[in-house]
């Protein structure tokens, strides 16, 4: 039976966690603090924590590098609000497996968590060179076949096209672009039409890589090479020989790793943590870096011979928000994975969803809209996603950015057109402002607990010192005036 650590500092959610949790088969622990989860991790070893990213004594990525210290194997979820979803992405770049936003759905939960338990673990260990190379090989080197789409953008037949033109060749690739804007994919891309097609991909996160273990990740260890070196391993550079190694994030290599592997791209040769004999290896290298390459070098941070060494070519992909046509081609592909997923027949979207998925402001690209999509898909009853499957903070996602709790008190509705002189303020017809005024000022108010409890109902209700009930039925009545 699989061992699951709830951490969140809200006892209500903690328990509401453990108990469904329970109830669905799981050995279930909780923790209402960073520390407290810590020291139950010295005596016990969980096959997943559920973690809140935002805690009272620490954060969602201070625990997460704790729990890979103590735990390499766990895997790691984390909750968060639709504010935190841009460092929800920067979290999975450190090693969480993913991450769910509130309110918390039974279904999304359980086949989250599913997912997390039932993918294979990376392997520390290995006995016998041969068999690693076979599985490591044949299990990172998955393509990603019909999940790989090309968008209608001109920016994205211009990357097509980049692709095309590098892949056939040995060039090592720069790939440059924002998380979860699709750099994996592509690199995968290159490798697939490439003469090195029916050989290995294997993709590292550096950025999940801590100091200590990243020579053991890339190169491999000797047994005895350190303490905890039971068994010779076989690093990702070495597996992939032949084909292609993808590094994600690459500036957050230490120094020391990239003069290694600096000696790699020369050389192409590798030498094991605690080794004393160099190996030959052919490897193509592919990197990514959300951050310029050579703006990192002159500020210290990245070495810049290794930079020229990589900079054979670079590709340059555009966020989501910067290529709108590509929008409503993803969520559609993503719907059909999803559908495929849960088993439901979902058509596709009404016309105002199109419209809300294509003003917002993606700020986890890609990633994002995948999340957002197969959480709607699985609140979807009939054959079209409709709005209110969407979350709260993406439907209202303007007035989130931009309204001002010092403002007239007026809200700006499809029935409110601006005046045309550019000076005025928005205003709604007059019968609707006795209606609404009240009512908006509790908005605003109900809105900035939102803000202030990362949108946790519960804490929320505490810091406006009413009831959850009473809470509900205020936000089922802003639905009412369209306020939502």
């Amino acid at each position: 039976m699989h061992k699951i650590l709830v951490v969140d500092d809200d006892n209500d959610m903690c328990l509401l966690l453990t108990r469904f949790l329970t109830r669905n088969g799981y050995t279930v622990a909780s923790a209402n603090s960073g520390l407290t989860a810590i020291e139950w991790m010295k005596k016990n070893k969980p096959d997943l924590v559920l973690c809140d990213f935002r805690l009272d004594d620490t954060t969602g990525v201070e625990l997460l590098g704790k729990i890979k210290e103590m735990h390499p194997q766990a895997a790691v979820i984390i909750i968060t609000g639709y504010s935190d979803v841009k460092d929800a992405v920067e979290v999975m770049k450190l090693g969480a497996y993913d991450y769910i936003t509130k309110p918390l759905f039974p279904d999304e939960i359980l086949l989250t968590i599913k997912k997390a338990l039932s993918a294979e673990p990376k392997e520390n260990t290995i006995p016998k060179q041969s068999q690693t190379n076979t599985t490591a090989a044949n299990n990172k080197s998955k393509a990603p076949g019909s999940y790989y789409i090309t968008g209608d953008s001109p920016e994205f037949a211009t990357i097509v096209k980049q692709i095309d033109l590098v892949a056939p060749t040995n060039f090592s690739v720069i790939i440059y672009g924002e998380s979860g804007s699709g750099k994996e994919e592509i690199a995968q891309q290159i490798h697939q039409r490439s003469k090195r097609a029916d050989k290995p991909f294997v993709a590292i996160d550096c950025g999940s890589l801590s100091k200590e273990l990243a020579g053991s990740e890339l190169f491999g260890h000797e047994k005895g090479a350190f303490t905890g070196a039971l068994n010779q391993k076989i690093g990702s550079l070495e597996i992939a020989n032949e084909g292609t190694v993808f590094l994600d994030e690459i500036a957050n290599l230490s120094y020391d790793i990239q003069v290694s592997l600096l000696r790699v791209v020369q050389e192409r040769k590798i030498r094991r943590v605690g080794g004393n004999k160099d190996i030959d290896i052919d490897v193509r290298i592919i990197i990514a870096s959300n951050e310029k390459l050579w703006d990192a070098a002159r500020a210290g941070k990245f070495r810049e011979d290794l930079y020229h060494r990589f900079n054979e070519f670079s590709i340059e992909v555009p966020s989501l928000r910067e290529r709108k046509e590509d929008i409503i081609l993803f969520a559609t592909h993503f719907l059909k994975l999803t559908n495929a997923e849960l088993g439901k027949d979902v058509k596709g979207f009404t016309k105002e969803v199109e419209d809300v998925l294509n003003n917002y402001i993606w700020y986890g690209n890609l990633r994002e809209l995948k999340n957002v999509i197969k959480r709607a898909t699985l609140l979807t009853d009939g054959d079209y996603v409709e709005v209110k499957s969407l979350p709260f903070e993406i439907n209202n996602f303007y007035k989130l950015q931009f309204e001002s709790p010092s403002s007239s008190g007026i809200v700006k509705t499809e029935s409110s057109p601006a005046s045309t002189n550019g000076n005025s303020t928005p205003q709604i017809p007059y019968e609707h402002k006795l209606k609404t005024a009240n009512l908006d000022a509790e908005y605003e108010v109900i809105l900035d607990a939102l803000k202030q409890s990362n949108f946790n109902k519960s804490k929320a209700a505490k810091l406006l010192n009413v009831d959850r009930k009473t809470l509900y039925n205020k936000m089922r009545q802003f639905k009412e005036f369209n306020m939502d």
